[in-house]
């Protein structure tokens, strides 16, 4: 490879010359490995100070989804309470898809269905132990519900624990695309195992 100027070296210094000067600059050869170190320390510092940076505006969006999926889980639980089945078709997407307590498969169509009809009337819905995870633009929600409640057949009340699963569409808006529920089982005798 050549060089448009003319590069002597002597002992260590490297003398360089560029054309049309006739002014010579010596640069000991240790100088520019101290520049290269110099280069690369200053390339980690920058990059040691953007990580933190980086990760705290994860941190903070992360924050902020998860305070949406609280506010849109208020949301459900208020649609339910007041049987608001406006509030509550916007919650649900087109294809969702249910699980009930009793193992029976819902559609969006027919828990609207059921909310409009009355048959299942919430009279209060406490909400614990809420926790929501984040799997891209999926976040799935469990909790623990103590519910009361009116149904054709009577009173309904007791706790169970229930996932339901929101999924971010094009538009940018969390929407339910499944729940499932089940009973949590009083804790009663227990029967002794053969294996124990």
């Amino acid at each position: 490879m050549r060089f448009p100027f003319d590069r002597r070296t002597v002992s260590g210094i490297t003398c360089t010359r560029m054309p049309g000067s006739s002014v010579e600059r010596w640069i000991p050869d240790g100088w520019r490995r101290l520049n290269a170190a110099r280069t690369i320390a200053i390339a980690l510092a920058l990059a040691a100070i953007a990580f933190p940076v980086s990760a705290a505006m994860a941190m903070a969006q992360k924050h902020e989804i998860r305070h949406e999926i609280d506010q849109l889980e208020d949301e459900w639980r208020d649609a339910m309470l007041t049987s608001n089945i406006k509030a509550m078709d916007s919650l649900l997407a087109v294809d969702y898809m249910a699980i009930t307590a009793s193992g029976t498969l819902q559609s969006r169509e027919e828990a609207l269905e059921s909310m409009r009809s009355g048959r299942l009337h919430f009279t209060a819905i406490k909400i614990s132990d809420r926790k929501v995870r984040f799997y891209g633009t999926t976040a799935v929600v469990t909790s623990l519900a103590n519910i009361q409640a009116t149904t054709p057949d009577g009173h309904l009340s007791g706790n169970y624990r229930y996932t339901r699963v929101y999924v971010r569409n094009a538009q940018g808006a969390w929407k339910i695309v499944s729940f499932e529920a089940s009973r949590v089982r009083e804790p009663g005798p227990h029967k002794r195992s053969e294996f124990h």
